[in-house]
C-alpha cells in the first residue's frame, strides 16, 4: 500500500511514477511530483520506481487571472 496524496493506494511490483499516474489518470499538463518529499523530475517519471509504503504527492499546477 502506497499512499497518494494522503489517501491509501494499491501498490504493485515494478510501478513507476509514470505508471501510477496512468493509473490515477492525472493528465494535467503540468504537474509536480514528489516521492517522500523528494521532486521527481518530469524527464524521470518512467525510471523513478515506488516502492511499498512511499508517500507520493502529485500536485497540479493552475495559472488564473
Amino acid at each position: 500500500m502506497i499512499k497518494v496524496n494522503t489517501e491509501d493506494y494499491p501498490w504493485h511490483a515494478g510501478m513507476t511514477v509514470r505508471a501510477l499516474l496512468d493509473e490515477k489518470l492525472f493528465t494535467f499538463r503540468h504537474i509536480i511530483v514528489r516521492v517522500n518529499g523528494e521532486f521527481v523530475p518530469e524527464e524521470d517519471y518512467v525510471s523513478t520506481m515506488i516502492q511499498d509504503g512511499d508517500d507520493v504527492m502529485v500536485l497540479h499546477l493552475m495559472a488564473g487571472g
